[in-house]
């Protein structure tokens, strides 16, 4: 495991080094901003070496794996950042400590339905398409008010902030602005001071946008290739 730690340190000390600059340049400090570390096609014992190395948070797509290596791999925060279907909430409900992934009120229902039976609070943030892309999930930025009024009735769900996911491009000015416009609706929810709605996270940004994202208001940034190398994520 020599050569894996070695390797990790490397890269999540190169991660940490960017984190740190994007955030000053921001006016805040590196103790600000959440790194999760994607584990997507990760197996367990690179995960278990990250989290030597100090990486606490870690982020899945799937629920299958999650649900696997929340078992394997004990003392780390598991989100899941994934789209969730309702069929397999009552699997990860007691594994996970986010969900960020938050788009239908049917989801939510089920959430606090089974959060309810189980008398916990499960923490949650709301997908939001703010590129308008068909392709992604997440709802429209016009709807997030309503939404999350409609969260608000769910005492078995705390909502902590927004999300969403970038598109795919090399020009992060791009990308800048769409971040840019998930602050700025970050910052009007917030200015509603909606019951049970606490906009204290605003997760966005990967390897490829991550520092623009951070930038421009992002606290926590999800991560993979930039911790884990091109050779475990597909």
């Amino acid at each position: 495991m020599g050569l894996l730690n070695n390797f990790l340190k490397d890269k999540i000390e190169e991660v940490r080094f960017k984190i740190d600059r994007a955030a000053k340049r921001s006016g805040r400090r590196f103790e600000d901003i959440r790194l999760i570390g994607v584990t997507k096609n990760v197996d367990s014992k690179t995960v278990i070496e990250a989290l030597k190395l100090g990486i606490t948070d870690f982020g899945e797509n799937r629920v299958q794996e999650l649900i696997k290596k929340a078992e394997e791999v004990p003392g780390a925060n598991w989100h899941l950042i994934g789209r969730l279907q309702t069929n397999k909430v009552k699997y990860i409900l007691e594994k996970v400590c986010l969900i960020h992934s938050i788009d239908r009120l049917e989801l939510a229902e089920e959430i606090n339905r089974l959060a309810k039976k189980l008398d916990i609070t499960t923490n949650v943030l709301v997908q939001v398409n703010i590129s308008g892309e068909k392709t992604k999930a997440g709802i429209m930025p016009e709807s997030c008010e309503d939404f999350l009024l409609a969260l608000s009735k769910h005492e078995n769900i705390k909502v902590r902030g927004l999300m969403t996911i970038a598109p795919l491009t090399d020009n992060k000015e791009e990308s800048r602005q769409i971040f840019a416009r998930l602050y700025k609706l970050f910052i009007d929810m917030t200015r509603k001071k909606i019951h049970n709605i606490n906009m204290e996270y605003l997760s966005a940004g990967m390897t490829n946008d991550f520092d623009v994202a951070i930038e421009e208001g992002a606290n926590m940034v999800r991560i993979g290739t930039g911790l884990f190398g091109s050779r475990y994520i597909v």
